[in-house]
């Protein structure tokens, strides 16, 4: 059965922009974020992206529909910081401080372990050797992999989630997945989070694996 959710016009965003970038986020559709070197540069790069995140949300079971990159609205714009520069976003927005119901807890972390599922399957399928860039630069496939994986553990630290290094174990892997999602459905009943608020994790973590799984096909 998949999961319905109200379709919304337009579709809610937060621009965070510092000198020659900015990322745009969709508000309720974790991992859909990118970045262009103006707000305006983002949000055409967002649409065009529409597309392949509905690939994600089809895999999530949940339903989205391409055209909400047809309408876009900029609910918060931030000031982004030297991480934003670096090429992440970084910043949390009022809209991340929105309470969750059970329904989107678990439509959200559906779409976040969908990320993880396709990051899963490339670590299997796509090519050992990625395309490099202009001058030769670039990580293949198995050192990108490593980065998102690491980066994981790392980003479950800011919501209590404490895992030892994964040392390539994929049943490591599941378990702190798996307490990842335990902690974020629980977070909408109004607990307290260590760090970051339940929603910028799923909009942090989502971007980073997604943005991620897109390079590898891209560089495939």
């Amino acid at each position: 059965m998949i999961a319905a959710v109200a379709e919304r016009t337009p579709t809610e965003v937060v621009l965070e922009t510092v000198d020659r970038r900015t990322f745009a986020s969709a508000v309720d559709w974790p991992g859909w974020c990118r970045s262009g070197r103006t707000p305006d540069e983002a949000l055409v790069a967002l649409a065009d992206y529409a597309p392949r995140y509905a690939a994600v949300a089809r895999l999530a079971r949940v339903r989205f529909a391409v055209a909400a990159g047809d309408h876009l609205a900029v609910v918060s714009e931030l000031p982004g910081d030297a991480t934003t520069t670096y090429g992440a976003p970084n910043v949390a927005s009022p809209t991340d401080l929105r309470d969750l119901t059970a329904a989107e807890a678990d439509r959200q972390v559906r779409l976040l372990r969908a990320g993880w599922t396709e990051l899963d399957r490339l670590a299997d399928e796509a090519p050992e050797h990625l395309a490099k860039g202009p001058r030769g630069g670039g990580r293949d496939r198995d050192r990108v992999v490593a980065h998102v994986l690491e980066a994981e553990r790392s980003y479950a630290r800011k919501i209590g989630v404490r895992q030892p290094p994964f040392h390539r174990d994929p049943a490591a892997v599941e378990a702190c997945r798996a307490e990842v999602e335990q902690v974020l459905r629980a977070a909408r009943s109004g607990e307290p989070m260590p760090g970051w608020p339940a929603r910028y994790f799923l909009r942090r973590a989502a971007w980073h694996v997604l943005d991620h799984v897109w390079e590898i096909e891209d560089k495939s």
